[in-house]
């Protein structure tokens, strides 16, 4: 038996816009310290040394439109032998862990998942180990473990749990899940000592949650295991089958069986909490990060170029540009080459409310960033008019871009840095650094980086429309054909 790390990689942290895109949500982006939140998640059990030794692979459930940058940060943090399953469509939290406890009991037969949302900041791994340690034992006798977070305030933002009687040192009974309260009930529960912040992290067999769910929620059970029957390895990922997952019912760990079994033992199944200290937070909104945060003698934080004149508590991250601040206090301000946000830090609830709008009015800035992540790199749109645009492209060594045509545009390609192979219809040509070509519209063509260091052009795009969709894909070495 091996304790099994789940990232749960979903959701789009709207709260945390504009670095947090639906299509870059939170979870990949360095918010605490040099690496991403899904880096750190990764990394949360090294050292670890409990009752339980830890699996080689750790499971990563992720939305595939993200699929390639999720797997590029796992390698490179170490973990490049990671099984990555891919929803074809969001689900909420107990699909995706049935998922994992499916590939667990098909692989290894059996073994304790420990299920971390890959969004959230835990500051004392050692603390956080030892937490973790005093679970398992519940969770091999057959319990459904929750982790309690002991609050340090009356928090309106999260839901609770009421702690039942202590069955074992440091575990007890689950006597109800409450949702979020407002601010007085808040400040009652933590002056009672007797409730505990939902952390979202969980630890059971993988055989105990599939029991669990098929008494208490067969149709999705069924769902899951059709599309898991269905899936498909392709590269570096696990496909989910897509129709059947699609019929799945949407529903949290919580909804859909913790609550149920709370105080409900005739299932037989217990619902069992552990408190924890660790320094947890989920990063919900930019004053959560601002908590978390260094900062200087005035209560202000920054990252990027960033200057200070008489402000005060504040957070200012800027990811291209200088910004200063004069004579301010309780600012959030988060500058993008695409927007800029300034918000009191008592409002930063609010900037939900803005993403629903950008949305409704099908504004780009709701989904994605400037720079667009690839499989084979990146590109920046830099420039853009009626009939062009100009993009910043890189690919990485030995990468290629796929074998595609476009309809309504020609392009201009000139090499900055690196060698770049092209081929243009029938030809295959190598161009060097200040070399140019011109590829004509309709005419079949690829980009490759044949060599060792990192390839840079800039392509301009001319034609009647310039839209990513049109392309034609003959060849791809990602499966996008």
């Amino acid at each position: 038996m091996k304790l099994h790390p789940v990232i749960l990689s979903g959701g789009s942290g709207t709260r945390l816009w504009p670095l947090s895109r639906e299509q870059y949500p939170k979870q990949l982006l360095a918010l605490i310290g040099d690496t991403t939140m899904l880096q750190q998640t990764a990394r949360r059990l090294d050292g670890f040394s409990g009752a339980l030794p830890v699996a080689d692979r750790p499971l990563v459930v992720c939305n595939e439109e993200y699929r390639f940058i999720t797997a590029e940060q796992m390698r490179a943090t170490a973990c490049p032998d990671c099984r990555i399953l891919l929803e074809p469509a969001g689900r909420n939290t107990a699909p995706a862990l049935t998922l994992a406890a499916l590939s667990v009991r098909r692989d290894w037969d059996d073994g304790v998942l420990l299920v971390m949302p890959a969004d959230h900041v835990i500051r004392d791994t050692q603390a956080f180990h030892r937490t973790v340690d005093v679970g398992i034992e519940a969770a091999l006798a057959g319990a459904m473990v929750t982790f309690g977070i002991v609050p340090e305030r009356a928090e309106t933002g999260y839901g609770y749990i009421r702690v039942g009687e202590e069955t074992s040192p440091g575990v007890h009974d689950v006597a109800s899940f409450v949702e979020k309260p407002d601010e007085r009930t808040a400040t009652e529960y933590v002056a009672s000592g007797a409730y505990l912040w939902n952390s979202g992290l969980f630890m059971m067999k993988a055989s105990t949650w599939l029991k669990a769910l098929a008494q208490l929620n067969p149709d999705m059970l069924a769902a899951c295991e059709s599309a898991f029957e269905a899936a498909r390895h392709d590269a570096d990922f696990v496909r989910i089958g897509r129709e059947a997952f699609e019929a799945c019912p949407s529903d949290s760990i919580d909804y859909a069986v913790m609550e149920k079994l709370a105080g409900t033992p005739a299932l037989g199944v217990a619902a069992k909490v552990v408190p924890m200290s660790v320094g947890w937070s989920d990063v919900g909104a930019w004053d959560a990060l601002w908590a978390l945060a260094d900062k200087d003698e005035q209560g202000n934080s920054a990252r990027g170029d960033v200057m200070f004149e008489g402000t005060t508590g504040s957070l200012v991250h800027a990811s291209s540009r200088m910004v200063v601040c004069v004579g301010v206090e309780n600012l959030v301000i988060v500058e993008t080459p695409d927007a800029v946000m300034v918000a009191g830090k008592d409002h930063t609830q609010d900037v939900k409310k803005i993403v629903a709008r950008l949305k409704s009015e099908n504004r780009s800035q709701a989904l994605a960033h400037r720079k667009i992540h690839r499989p084979w790199g990146c590109y920046d749109s830099i420039d853009n008019g009626g009939r062009f645009q100009v993009k910043h492209i890189e690919v990485k060594p030995g990468a290629s871009l796929s074998l595609q045509m476009h309809h309504h545009r020609a392009e201009h390609w000139i090499v900055v840095r690196g060698t770049a192979r092209v081929t243009r219809g029938d030809e295959t040509f190598l161009l060097s650094e200040n070399q140019s070509t011109y590829i004509p519209l309709g005419v079949t063509h690829r980009l490759e980086n044949p060599g060792k260091m990192l390839l840079e052009m800039i392509e301009v795009q001319s034609g009647s429309y310039l839209g990513e969709d049109d392309i034609v894909r003959f060849e791809d070495t990602y499966g996008r054909n």
